[in-house]
């Protein structure tokens, strides 16, 4: 039926798999539930494959470690 690559089926997987929970973590910032954990995560399966997601995963990361090592300081 289709003649996909191998390749591009794997970033279609994981391009809906990330996407999807992404939107859910995105969702958690305003519904109950651990969108701090959710949206690392969601962009941490999509950074496998698309190079925006991994430069957004690394700004995520140094803001969540700015505000770690700031949160005890008065």
């Amino acid at each position: 039926m289709f003649n996909w690559p191998l390749k591009k089926l794997k970033r279609l997987v994981v391009a809906v798999i990330g996407i999807t929970l992404l939107a859910v973590g995105i969702a958690m910032i305003v519904l109950p539930g651990p969108a701090i954990v959710v949206v690392p995560f969601a962009l941490g399966i999509l950074a496998t494959e698309f190079a925006w997601a991994r430069r957004l995963l690394h700004m995520v990361r140094t803001r969540m470690q700015r505000s770690g090592t700031n949160s005890g300081r008065r």
